[in-house]
């Protein structure tokens, strides 16, 4: 059999990670991805069974895709995720499963999650207080996400990362508690600089936290960060450690040092549109194709045609940047 070509877009970036949104549909209303009021979810016959999404990664897989993480919305209110990561961990080439998770019910589903093959958890947590998780959140639930990070480290999840949107003026006074919450837990917190994906539209460049900034916050009131090793250049996050090696910090700065140009992510959406960035203004129909009979070829060829539309950048910083329609709970974290 001939070898099968890899996934490369135009500028010669191999693909190898999926990002699949389950559901578009949230506990919370955190104001930097969905409204608070009035939301429209999809109807749920338009969003792709877990044998549809079996079928796709399948194959993704036979084109070089490795890597899968699962998001939304809120993937754990999408009925028996358990049983789709089981179907996804039983193909062959898939070395990596990881979860996006807001923790609210985590406490709830993680032996579950665990035991269907779910390797590793990112856990949303903006604040280390309930005043400001419900300010961000406008929802309670605070204490359910600690629970939920306890009962995930009880349990054995060994990789498990806090991502925190890091968002100024109201960010500042949780990044210094957040590395201490690092160095006493043994967790790796991920700041997260605020993109322009916000339902309502109100995102402004100068909410932007940067990453920069916060390794001065941090290096100051704690210990000084030193970088860390990057093992994979594809990998979205610049990582630090404090210097006495306790604790672990890494930054994700779309906004102020873009990656795009070892971006190697590919993304379908709850209801099987395929996305090859997160700020895409274009999108390629999978779900029509697979419910009109369309054949596993035909399906990698669209998989392959959105991969190669693939642009160079985001582009937020040029002047004909349009934010996307959607934001990023219909998307996906």
């Amino acid at each position: 059999m001939p070898e099968t070509p890899p996934l490369l877009d135009s500028y010669g970036r191999p693909h190898a990670d999926l990002r699949i949104s389950v559901t578009d549909r949230c506990n919370i209303r955190c104001f930097y991805c969905m409204p608070n009021e009035h939301v429209i979810f999809q109807e749920r016959s338009m969003l792709l069974t877990f044998e549809e999404i079996e079928r796709f990664v399948k194959v993704a897989a036979k084109l070089g895709i490795r890597k899968l993480r699962l998001t939304g919305g809120e993937p754990l209110v999408r009925r028996e995720l358990p049983v789709l990561i089981e179907k996804l961990a039983k193909i062959e080439t898939i070395e990596d499963i990881a979860l996006t998770t807001n923790g609210l019910l985590l406490s709830r589903y993680a032996q579950a999650l665990k035991d269907a093959g779910l390797h590793r958890l990112n856990i949303s947590l903006d604040a280390l207080s309930a005043e400001k998780f419900e300010r961000i959140t406008r929802r309670k639930g605070f204490r359910q996400v600690l629970d939920g990070i306890h009962t995930a480290q009880a349990i054995g999840f060994e990789k498990i990362k806090i991502n925190a949107v890091a968002i100024a003026g109201l960010s500042e006074e949780e990044i210094v508690p957040f590395g201490h919450f690092a160095r006493e837990q043994g967790l790796e917190v991920r700041f997260i600089e605020f993109m322009p994906l916000d339902a309502e539209q109100n995102w402004q460049s100068n909410q932007v936290l940067s990453g920069e900034k916060i390794i001065t916050m941090l290096s100051e009131a704690i210990l000084p960060l030193v970088p860390c090793p990057r093992p994979d250049p594809s990998q979205p996050a610049t990582d630090y450690q404090f210097e006495d090696g306790r604790g672990r910090i890494g930054f994700i700065n779309p906004v102020t040092q873009p990656f795009c140009s070892t971006c190697n992510r590919l993304r379908i959406t709850a209801e099987g549109q395929i996305r090859n960035c997160l700020f895409s203004q274009e999108e390629w129909d999978a779900r029509s194709l697979m419910r009109k009979g369309g054949t596993d070829q035909e399906l990698s060829e669209l998989i392959r045609a959105c991969v190669l539309a693939k642009k160079a950048g985001h582009g937020i910083h040029s002047e004909d940047f349009h934010r996307p329609a959607r934001a990023m709970y219909q998307i996906g974290g």
